[in-house]
């Protein structure tokens, strides 16, 4: 092989490790499903569709913001992510990246420009609420109440809530109409649950970390009672929108969604263990995606 090629494959082989590292540092697989909820909440919204590239600029915008509340969340908790063993190899931690005070500025940057791409492809509203996301993530969950209440998640969920009001924005500036506001908080009740599930399989380093996620604080047994009552309000909810003229396809998706949730809901109910967690994880995200899905299709298709 000739220096030409093994440059080459040097060049690629670190643009692949960046990208990797980028992925992870910045949480982009949260952000990229948060900006797919900005995309739902703009297509249930009553009115005039705005423009693709408008909604592809909201949709890069929310996911930047997004991707900058992950960075700083991975900044601040490093002495957590120390701890744990599902985290402690994040690059803050093994000293990858160093953990500079010049990280925040570039974050502070990113952040200011999905801002002001919100601003420029919707509104300032849309763009006041992409803030609130990142704000809601970044401040509220991380640095005021993941290390003092079982709360944290709780309220911290809010901060998915706002990407759909900031999609449904996009198309009506003003209040949010029924059906955004619905998703909006299908989205917050979905998120304890989900996270839970995640913090029941990865208890022991919470605990480790002293971090007071619920299971922690009220054992597993509880916990998951706890889970089930929150997926059946999710599940109910999430059907709400056919009262405001969603049709088939969304009742198809969200039927099937709900299904599938509550079932490993009960399941994790009546055998609260890892096994049972996993599964219950795993069934939100596919829950959350059947959800937004045909929340999209829906309105694409049906109008």
């Amino acid at each position: 092989m000739n220096s030409g090629a093994v440059a080459m494959q040097h060049v690629a082989g670190r643009v692949v490790r960046a990208l990797h590292l980028s992925f992870g540092l910045f949480k982009l697989r949260i952000g990229i499903v948060i900006g797919i909820t900005a995309a739902a909440g703009a297509a249930v919204a009553p009115g005039p569709a705005p423009a693709l590239w408008q909604l592809a600029l909201l949709v890069l915008a929310v996911v930047g913001a997004a991707a900058t509340a992950g960075g700083f969340n991975q900044y601040v908790e490093r002495d957590l992510d120390r701890l744990m063993r599902r985290t402690n190899r994040r690059p803050f931690v093994t000293g990858e990246i160093a953990a500079d005070p010049r990280f925040l500025w570039l974050l502070g940057a990113v952040l200011v420009g999905s801002i002001a791409l919100a601003a420029l492809a919707a509104n300032l509203l849309a763009a006041a609420y992409v803030f609130l996301g990142a704000f809601f993530y970044g401040v509220v969950y991380t640095v005021w109440l993941k290390r003092r209440t079982w709360w944290n998640i709780v309220i911290g969920g809010l901060a998915g809530s706002f990407a759909v009001l900031a999609g449904a924005a996009a198309v009506t500036p003003s209040a949010p109409p029924a059906v955004p506001a619905i998703l909006a908080a299908v989205l917050f009740l979905w998120t304890p649950p989900h996270f839970w599930s995640l913090a029941m399989l990865c208890r022991d380093d919470y605990a480790r970390a002293r971090v007071p996620m619920l299971p922690v604080v009220i054992g597993d047994a509880r916990c998951s009672r706890v889970i089930l009552a929150h997926t059946v309000a999710l599940v109910g909810l999430s059907i709400a929108p056919l009262a405001y003229g969603m049709g088939f396809i969304y009742a198809a998706g969200a039927i099937a969604g709900g299904v599938l949730f509550l079932t490993a809901s009960v399941r994790l109910a009546r055998r609260p263990v890892r096994e049972t967690a996993r599964a219950n994880f795993h069934a939100s995200l596919a829950q959350l995606a059947l959800v937004l899905s045909s929340a999209i299709l829906d309105r694409a298709i049906l109008g």
